[in-house]
């Protein structure tokens, strides 16, 4: 199964939903193009929705800490929500839940921007 993402806004801030499997080729590329394009629109809020993600490589792993820093480096705030218990693991396992900010509720994580 491939990656599928559909965006939405809510109050300010882009809700990315996303689900499939985030793997080498399709699925990162897919979730690349979509924060690049949310960003070159002057969207600087952004929620990846992972709550049907089932499966993530050190690829998309690697995409996401990319998400993470482009959005960054554009001034904007990239957050993570919704995260399977297999996606969570990953994240405890590579140290990179400290780097991203994850919530597990849409209307805590949109609050959350300042």
């Amino acid at each position: 199964m491939s990656m599928k993402v559909g965006s939405r806004q809510v109050d300010g801030v882009v809700i990315v939903d996303c689900s499939g499997r985030i793997t080498l080729g399709e699925g990162s590329v897919i979730l690349r193009d979509t924060v690049r394009e949310l960003l070159a629109k002057g969207n600087k809020k952004i929620v990846l929705n992972l709550q049907d993600v089932n499966y993530i490589d050190s690829s998309g792993i690697g995409e996401l800490v990319s998400a993470f820093t482009t959005t960054k480096n554009q001034g904007g705030e990239l957050k993570l929500l919704n995260l399977t218990k297999k996606v969570n693991d990953l994240l405890q396992i590579t140290k990179l839940y400290t780097v991203f900010d994850v919530k597990d509720d849409e209307a805590a994580a949109v609050k959350s921007f300042k």
